[in-house]
């Protein structure tokens, strides 16, 4: 099978046939064998071939998760165009600067979703500036034109598909994601369908995911993870795709009872959530094996109860980023202590080291191929010897595995001696009824700088700073236990979750 995504969706169509490849939530959603599913990718191919679609123009999709985002994506890419996910958390002004970026030719928009008229917030924003939205050749609301739209591909020749589709090649670029952005303007990050597939495959075969597996996607398809990860993922392995367009945790338990659900990954935040539902009990969960979350605040204690209360038989973390998608990742057997405190050893071909000021440095054949329409960038991201810095903080054991200790840019100087917030939100995550913790520096004119955390804490409890601080002072050296603590009900987080510190550094 060559390496393309198009050649994988019909490989896909003939390996597992009549298996369902997508389980779209009740009322309304759509249920697709993976025989299906590959008939009206066709057909949307087709219908944007028609339109006047060619080969390496840009297709941005605006929706939430769901059966016509998947088509969306796998048709632009069949039909030899290039994917560029636009966020649903971003405002009209935010999405018209990705899809003006871009320089997109195509637009799959949601008519409505969560109350907002994305097309009319987005020709609002373009109103105002030169140039707008002149690029769009083709504007497709979702599902408003949906089935207008799809019917024209059908009636395309199979053979004109199967020829667009044939023409696409391994080298070619796929997709542009766009950063999170969570220090500034975001990057388009570009990536070919062969280095696109390798990191899928990679944590496909990490995770050991199979036809038999049934798994919720609630990581947003517009981000890596949910993409990469998810659609493609389970295109390479079989496994039956449900999407949920805005988690919600009771409705999540509902969906792994009622789809018998084998695997759910997520940011911290989705299982925390899940955990502290006070309905969890009336859920059946027990079909749940598998968990794979990450970041370089992942608490151990969230670990530990992820195994005990949601009874997963194998929870992995994993790091990666934009640029690299899945760069570390755990194994099934791993020791619990190593899945707790690292996140994994290299995968997907990936090379690590650690550079100065312990930056993370990755170098491997699934690495981006550069930043859209910036070469400084890519050439301060990607030095001369192949090295992507990541910016962020970490170190390496004997055995290769790799504990994130944070974003160089968060770590502080308290006293003389560096500070990572990772390391002090670890601590964080064992007080007794905190749910979430981030911890920033802040100016001192004694220190230079001292960490300030901010904690939620869980439904019904309460947090006094001063037990928080005890707790801290008998497992820190002093220099790390932050000198004030603020207690919110929520953290500020991008669109895949992080949390925004840059947020919390300008209100403090």
């Amino acid at each position: 099978m060559e390496l393309t995504i198009p050649a994988v969706v019909a490989w896909a169509a003939r390996e597992f046939g009549d298996a369902e490849a997508m389980a779209e939530p009740a009322p309304g959603g759509s249920r697709l064998s993976y025989r299906e599913l590959g008939s009206r990718v066709g057909a949307v191919a087709g219908a944007l071939i028609d339109g006047g679609l060619m080969p390496g123009d840009r297709v941005a999709v605006w929706a939430p998760n769901g059966c016509e985002w998947v088509l969306a994506a796998l048709g632009a890419l069949s039909a030899g165009g290039v994917l560029v996910p636009v966020s649903t958390r971003f405002t009209g002004a935010e999405a018209l600067d990705v899809i003006g970026r871009s320089g997109a030719r195509v637009l799959f928009v949601a008519s409505d979703f969560l109350g907002v008229d994305r097309l009319g917030a987005l020709r609002a924003a373009a109103a105002g500036c030169e140039g707008g939205l002149d690029s769009l050749a083709l504007v497709v609301r979702m599902p408003g034109d949906w089935e207008t739209f799809e019917r024209r591909g059908a009636a395309v020749r199979s053979v004109v598909v199967a020829e667009r589709a044939g023409a696409v090649r391994p080298g070619d670029i796929s997709d542009i994601m766009f950063t999170s952005g969570t220090t500034g303007r975001s990057k388009g990050a570009m990536t070919s369908h062969e280095r696109t597939l390798g990191v899928a495959r990679a944590w496909a075969e990490c995770a050991a995911l199979t036809a038999r597996d049934r798994y919720l996607v609630v990581n947003p398809f517009f981000h890596t993870f949910g993409y990469k990860a998810g659609i493609l993922a389970c295109l390479l392995s079989g496994a039956a795709l449900v999407p949920q367009a805005v988690f919600d945790a009771g409705q999540a338990m509902r969906l792994i009872e009622a789809e018998r659900i084998t695997v759910l990954p997520g940011a911290p935040t989705v299982y925390g959530c899940i955990l502290d539902d006070p309905a969890r009990g009336s859920f059946d969960l027990s079909s749940l094996r598998l968990a794979v979350t990450g970041a370089a605040d992942v608490p151990v204690a969230l670990v530990e109860r992820m195994r005990r209360e949601l009874g997963f038989e194998v929870v992995l973390t994993a790091y990666g980023l934009t640029e690299a998608v899945v760069a570390t990742m755990c194994r099934p057997g791993d020791l619990p202590a190593v899945v707790a405190a690292t996140s994994g050893r290299a995968a997907a071909g990936f090379e690590v080291r650690i550079g100065p000021l312990d930056e993370i440095l990755l170098r491997g054949p699934n690495l981006m191929l550069g930043y859209l329409d910036d070469p400084a960038a890519t050439a301060s991201a990607i030095d001369g010897d192949g090295w992507l810095h990541t910016g962020d903080a970490g170190r390496l054991d004997a055995g290769g595995y790799l504990a994130i200790t944070g974003r160089i840019k968060d770590m502080y100087i308290c006293g003389g001696f560096n500070v990572y917030p990772a390391e002090v939100e670890q601590v964080l995550a064992r007080v007794d009824g905190v749910a979430e913790s981030a911890v920033i520096g802040v100016p001192d004119p004694r220190l230079g700088e001292v960490g300030r955390a901010f904690l939620v804490p869980r439904p019904g409890r309460v947090l006094a700073e001063a037990d928080v601080l005890s707790f801290c002072r008998e497992r820190l050296a002093n220099y790390k236990v932050p000198r004030r603590v603020v207690i919110r009900d929520a953290l500020p987080r991008n669109a895949s979750g992080k949390v925004l510190k840059r947020v919390l550094r300008e209100e403090s």
